[in-house]
């Protein structure tokens, strides 16, 4: 039968091979049948292979249990430590909590934990990380290739939990992966409630570009555009296809750049940016996937766009004033604050520009803690460091540095059952269903134990190498250091 070649050489035919008598199909049916037939065999290898994993995993032992025995508990929200308790986990549910004796179940594998009076608490909360920006500096984050600056995040947040933080908010950067290595197990780090790519106006506290890439090309595509680091967008419909770009990738909530930034190389801290109408369409994109926009933002004008917006949480504003703190009360905004201090080691060469807009940042820090706790804002604790591999180490004694405002149960509070409030936002687009930030039946076993009441000495959370015995995420033990 001949073979037509389309429409356009009907008026070709080629007669078709015949198997039979052609020597050269023969054997190239032969090898093509061969090739299936491997095929076949390692697809069925691999499904066997899965079958037996499966069955190994269900053989082996997974009904876990973990006692804590005579601990003195801060509950995430109480001024002071509990009588001696005792606290079971079961999987990775807190089961019971007890002053009296616990009969763990007969059927578990358990790990017994002595506490000896020491103090058992809620895994800390970071409410402002940039997992991918935080442990290089800046000149590598923009030169290296992403592959690198993953392995150094990899790093970098085993290091984090390894000092107590079994939970972060991330408000900007190509976080996607990381975070699900961790979930998967590959690796160890704290749970991340993630934003995506930062979205940014041109010339915004989002854009990455250097002076000699401006003005782009049209439909030029940036490198941080290209790895999900930032995105620009200039009008309402990008801003909302940004936005919901993101929540497509698994974003738990939307972060957007409202004024100007300290580590950004286009614009001072007053610039306001983007409109109302273009903030809405980002806000609007979060409501219809049932989560929440946040933004970066300084200054009174910028915080007001963004609240008349609807966005429910303002990041930074060290250079609010009172009449838009009340609004922000009002309104019952969220305020994400840092303790931003002029006393802080440098994080810009003297002289810079960038270390100029630092410097009037930090200047407003005071009033601000002053302004949030009189207008009793809902106010969250981040350490929202950038191309610093030290600062980061010194996540402790940030959340410390709050003991200039609070007192020390309520600087706990803030970064154990506050921040966990806040990453409620989320709604259903949580990626960690449960209650955290709390020591209770049925919250998360996300706990760390203690050497010694931080309570009474809050300095004690600066040396997690030394003072955090036990750190548990999800019910599994990380460290334990409570037999040496």
């Amino acid at each position: 039968m001949p073979f037509a070649l389309g429409n356009k050489y009907r008026h070709f035919a080629i007669p078709t091979p015949c198997i039979c008598c052609d020597p050269r199909l023969r054997t190239f049916t032969a090898l093509t049948n061969a090739a299936m037939s491997r095929r076949s065999f390692v697809a069925g290898a691999v499904a066997a292979a899965s079958v037996g994993i499966s069955k190994a995993k269900a053989q082996t032992p997974s009904r876990t249990a973990v006692l804590f025995e005579d601990v003195r508990i801060f509950d995430g929200k109480s001024e002071a430590l509990s009588a001696p308790s005792n606290v079971l986990i079961v999987g990775n549910l807190i089961k019971t909590v007890s002053a009296d004796p616990i009969t763990p179940p007969a059927d578990y594998d358990l790990t017994r934990i002595r506490g000896t009076g020491r103090t058992l608490m809620p895994g800390l909360i970071d409410a402002h990380t940039h997992l991918m920006f935080e442990t290089l500096p800046k000149t590598a984050l923009m030169t290296a290739d992403i592959e690198f600056v993953t392995v150094a995040a990899v790093r970098g947040t085993r290091d984090m939990l390894m000092r107590g933080f079994t939970s972060v908010r991330d408000l900007g950067g190509p976080v996607f992966g990381l975070k699900r290595g961790i979930d998967n197990g590959l690796t160890i780090g704290p749970r991340i409630w993630p934003s995506g790519a930062f979205i940014s106006q041109s010339g915004g506290h989002g854009d990455f570009r250097l002076p000699n890439e401006l003005p782009s090309p049209p439909g030029q595509v940036t490198y941080s555009e290209r790895v999900n680091a930032s995105m620009i967008a200039d009008d309402p419909g990008m801003v909302r296809k940004r936005a919901r770009e993101q929540l497509a990738l698994g974003a738990s909530q939307i972060k957007m750049m409202a004024g100007g930034g300290v580590s950004s190389s286009f614009d001072p801290l007053d610039v306001t940016q983007y409109t109302v109408e273009e903030l809405r369409a980002g806000v609007e994109a979060a409501e219809n996937w049932n989560t929440y926009a946040t933004v970066h933002a300084y200054t009174p004008k910028a915080v007001r766009q963004a609240i008349e917006a609807g966005c429910r949480c303002i990041e930074h504003g060290q250079l609010l004033d009172e009449p838009t703190v009340a609004l922000m009360a009002e309104k019952n905004i969220w305020w994400s604050l840092q303790p931003f201090l002029a006393s802080d080691p440098p994080r810009f060469p003297e002289g810079s520009p960038n270390r100029l807009k630092l410097m009037e940042m930090v200047q407003g820090t005071e009033t601000a803690y002053a302004l949030a706790r009189k207008y009793k804002i809902k106010t969250a604790w981040g350490t929202d460091i950038l191309f610093d591999p030290e600062a980061a180490t010194r996540q402790g004694h940030e959340l410390a540095k709050l003991a200039i405002w609070y007192k020390p149960f309520e600087l706990l509070r803030m970064a154990t059952s506050v921040n966990a409030e806040l990453l409620s936002l989320s709604g259903p687009r949580t990626p960690y269903p449960g209650k955290l930030g709390s020591v209770s039946d049925g919250a998360l076993a996300d706990l760390l134990l203690v050497n010694g009441n931080p309570l009474e000495n809050i300095t004690l959370i600066e040396n997690p190498g030394k003072n955090f015995l036990v750190i548990m995420k999800d019910g599994q033990i990380h460290k334990n250091t409570t037999m040496t």
